[in-house]
């Protein structure tokens, strides 16, 4: 049975959509923090400011002037980890999902079983990977926090223990019940959906169209994944353990072939000149 999460000892990002003005500085922050260039309107991408490999974060915005932040919602029991046949993907102790590009092997099961439809593929590359918000892992590992949250003007996405921001909703909520939706029975997103997440919203609009679906539920989905992975014909998986197994080995060698090389220059001796 998996061990409850410490809501005091995983981190959170809590975004109250009411105080998002549009203005993007989250999303340049992130950007330059991770040099991930300039957006283009590849003919893959739902528009330029949509997410994709040069954008781990974006800001949609919704009739009636609405702005709402979207990124990667860190699951406490996330289905990518779940879903990711070596290991490329993983769940940190202190919150972040993050992400490991020397393992993955771009077979993108991660895209199909995220249940908020965050990661994304470099199709623009010719060794196409996937890309996502890692919640600035080192920076919260150095003791600091998130770009996004740092360079927010505004105070509409901050960061803090998952206990500090579920506190702070609680207080905006009760402070203005009438401000949040839905009316008279405010809803924190994230607080239950799929396990919880370690991103939280509160928002005066619906965010159902943040995720697959209107009402995800509360059971984590990684159980819910294995359940669609399971009914995938056995001759599909043993390919996807075929290639996991090529690449790891293929990746091996060349790192052994490298170290003996660099072995083998550091032996020889210097050459001399007549």
């Amino acid at each position: 049975m998996k061990k409850p999460v410490d809501d005091n000892k995983v981190y959170a990002i809590l975004t109250d959509t009411t105080l998002c003005t549009g203005c993007e500085t989250c999303v340049h922050a992130c950007k330059q923090t991770y040099h991930l260039g300039r957006d283009r309107a590849w003919r893959w991408k739902e528009s330029v400011d949509a997410l994709s490999s040069t954008r781990f974060c974006t800001v949609l915005t919704k009739p009636g002037d609405h702005h709402i932040r979207q990124q990667c919602r860190h699951c406490l029991e996330p289905a990518c980890v779940s879903a990711c046949p070596v290991g490329a993907l993983q769940k940190t102790d202190i919150g972040p999902v993050i992400y490991d590009s020397d393992r993955c092997m771009g077979c993108r099961y991660c895209m199909m079983a995220c249940p908020f439809g965050i990661p994304r593929y470099k199709w623009e590359s010719t060794v196409p990977l996937v890309r996502k918000c890692i919640m600035c892992y080192d920076r919260i590992k150095a003791g600091g926090e998130p770009a996004c949250t740092q360079a927010c003007p505004y105070g509409a996405t901050i960061f803090g223990t998952r206990a500090e921001m579920l506190a702070e909703a609680r207080r905006r909520i009760r402070e203005h019940p009438d401000k949040y939706y839905p009316k008279g029975n405010p809803r924190i997103w994230g607080e239950h959906e799929v396990g919880g997440t370690s991103v939280l919203y509160i928002s005066d609009i619906s965010l159902d169209f943040l995720a697959w679906k209107p009402n995800l539920g509360d059971q984590p989905v990684p159980a819910l994944t294995w359940g669609a992975l399971s009914k995938v014909p056995p001759v599909a998986l043993g390919v996807a353990g075929l290639m996991a197994v090529v690449y790891w080995t293929i990746g091996r060698r060349i790192r052994l072939q490298a170290e003996a090389e660099a072995q083998t220059t550091r032996q020889a001796p210097p050459s001399t000149h007549e």
